[in-house]
């Protein structure tokens, strides 16, 4: 089981929600935590609450759906603290809605840009440095990047892309030391589908899921930092996840059925 004591990790999307957590269930470790996202003010609380638990912190906001910022990021955070040893690629924007009621596809390049090409671009800057220190990558994906979930075709196509990208890149960093974390939550409760977009590429303000036995953000963060100790290959954080999945191989009209149904149930549809 791995400490994360003295550890450089660098977090995106840590300004709220599961960034934001695995931070501050992270600083009493006292890690030296790089902590991004494009809103500095809650940055900037997450980042105290941190240093009262005994973390070391360097804010830097960023939005990562912009190469240059990620290279910044990655730059400020080596020209700090010297090194890498954990980097977490957790922002994330999602969106909801029929395909053929999306007037605007930009929404499709907006969240490729944050999901995938953020988690490409912070990985392909920080590279050389976990090399050096045989760090670790993670990828907070979602079931959504293992299987089609209606009304997220955006997101999923975003989430599919990063969960690829990740499997072929651990393959190639297999001899380097370097070890690759993939998370694939389900429903938690934080804000990101009332956050998300919607048709007109617009913030949804609503969820149309049932998150009525959506887990806990302290859950999920913490699931997620147990399969970052022992470097897990993939992080399933339920076993209605892991059952779903392996249904999926032999029965995926069912599936189909099932996720469709969680959609249509929810009366705020």
């Amino acid at each position: 089981m791995q400490s994360f004591a003295n550890k450089t990790i660098v977090i995106t999307g840590a300004s709220d929600g599961i960034g934001a957590e695995i931070a501050r269930q992270l600083a009493p470790e006292s890690p030296r935590l790089v902590l991004a996202a494009r809103t500095e003010d809650k940055l900037n609380e997450v980042a105290f609450r941190c240093r009262k638990a005994g973390a070391d912190i360097l804010v830097v906001p960023t939005d990562v759906g912009e190469q240059q910022q990620c290279q910044r990021l990655i730059a400020q955070a080596e020209e700090r603290f010297g090194s890498i040893d954990v980097l977490i690629n957790n922002a994330g924007i999602t969106m909801q809605a029929r395909f053929d009621q999306i007037s605007d596809l930009a929404t499709f390049e907006k969240l490729m840009r944050v999901n995938f090409f953020g988690s490409m671009w912070c990985t392909h800057a920080a590279l050389p440095a976990l090399t050096r220190s045989r760090g670790l990558v993670v990828g907070v994906s979602s079931l959504a990047g293992k299987t089609g979930v209606p009304e997220r075709t955006t997101y999923c196509a975003s989430k599919f892309a990063m969960s690829g990208f990740f499997e072929a890149l651990r393959m190639e960093l297999a001899e380097t030391g370097v070890d690759v974390t993939m998370v694939f939550p389900g429903m938690v409760g934080t804000a990101l589908r009332r956050n998300g977009f919607n048709g007109s590429g617009e913030r949804a303000g609503l969820s149309k899921w049932d998150e009525s036995a959506a887990m806990s953000v302290e859950r999920c963060a913490a699931l997620a930092i147990e399969g970052m100790r022992v470097r897990r290959r993939d992080v399933i954080m339920t076993g209605k996840g892991r059952l779903g999945l392996k249904l999926k191989a032999f029965a995926p009209q069912l599936i189909d059925r099932l996720t469709l149904k969680a959609l249509t149930k929810n009366p705020g549809q």
